[in-house]
């Protein structure tokens, strides 16, 4: 099968369209046809993780040791990227019980990668789930990540209707579903941040109000929230507490060290306060997005399409950070 692979770290130039052994479903998996898998910023940084600065990883510095590890210290252990598809279920393992042969899926591999492929094996109970009917390959392709990962996020914080939730960093996978979800799910109502460039597309998910972060500080209006989620995990507490209402709450996708300590320190003194939660995705997340999808609550917007063998193409336009909504790899 043809994938594309990197058996190194680095730039752009390490990608490479290649043929590679077509994997085969143990009992408990099924094999899917993979016919789109979006770029995820994760595709990104593991691309070149042996070089990526201390302060773009959003965990503990102990973390980061592991990560390197399971990553692979000089090479790549996983060296096909790639986490988020839509496909068909080409054959079954034989304690499957409820995925089928030519069943459309979509789902989200996590860690393991290996979706920049014609073909790869998931377990049944993993992240997968029929695909919503009405929706293509391409679309689907772009949700399960970010709004699994943006799901699990909000139900640490207990938002209520009417509450005014502030995303910064909406026009990404998860700030963008984070956006959806607060909104049309939690009624809250929501302002997005983001840059000039993303400024429509986070209006059209349902952002009462949208910030260029390019134009305006958001911290100098007087304006204040119940929750200021905070996805790029690149702001403070100290920061943005003015900007919090009373008992409001900061929520930065970021698990530093500085964040953790915030937290605490915040947990007994009261009041305003911040919360770190790690994202740890499962099947009946994926399951209730999907459901929610039928309902066309969430709205999967593609920025731009790439055939598979154009992936650092792919890449290069991610980087350049002017996406207005999904980037996908189309097979």
């Amino acid at each position: 099968m043809k994938a594309i692979v990197y058996s190194e770290y680095g730039a752009l130039d390490v990608l490479h369209l290649q043929e590679v052994e077509k994997p085969c479903p143990k009992s408990n998996e099924v094999l899917v046809r993979v016919h789109a898998v979006s770029v995820n910023y994760g595709d990104i940084i593991a691309r070149n993780f042996k070089n990526l600065p201390a302060g773009e990883f959003n965990m503990l510095s102990v973390f980061r040791v592991f990560a390197r590890i399971g990553f692979g210290l000089s090479r790549p252990k996983r060296q096909i990227l790639g986490n988020t598809f839509a496909g068909v279920v080409e054959t079954v393992g034989s304690d499957v019980k409820k995925l089928r042969a030519g069943e459309p899926v979509f789902g989200y591999t996590g860690e393991n990668m290996g979706a920049y492929a014609e073909y790869l094996c998931i377990p049944e109970d993993g992240i997968i789930a029929p695909k919503p009917s009405y929706m293509t390959y391409e679309e689907a392709s772009a949700v399960p990540y970010g709004a699994t990962m943006a799901l699990c996020l909000l139900k640490k914080v207990n938002i209520q209707k009417g509450q005014r939730v502030l995303v910064i960093g909406a026009s990404g996978a998860i700030g963008s579903a984070a956006v959806q979800l607060a909104s049309h799910y939690y009624g809250a109502e929501v302002t997005g941040v983001c840059s000039t460039q993303g400024l429509d597309y986070v209006k059209s998910l349902g952002a009462l109000r949208v910030i260029d972060y390019k134009k305006e500080d958001f911290t100098k209006s007087g304006e204040s929230y119940d929750l200021i989620i905070d996805v790029l995990g690149r702001g403070s507490f100290a920061k943005y507490r003015a900007s919090l209402k009373p008992n409001g709450i900061y929520l930065p996708v970021s698990f530093k060290t500085s964040k953790l300590l915030q937290m605490i320190r915040t947990s007994v003194t009261g009041g305003k306060k911040v919360i770190c939660a790690l994202a740890a995705p499962k099947q009946e997340d994926l399951e209730f997005i999907r459901a929610f999808l039928e309902e066309r609550k969430i709205k999967p917007v593609i920025d731009q399409t790439f055939p598979l063998e154009k992936a650092a193409d792919a890449h290069r336009h991610v980087e350049a950070g002017n996406k207005k909504g999904n980037v996908v790899l189309t097979l």
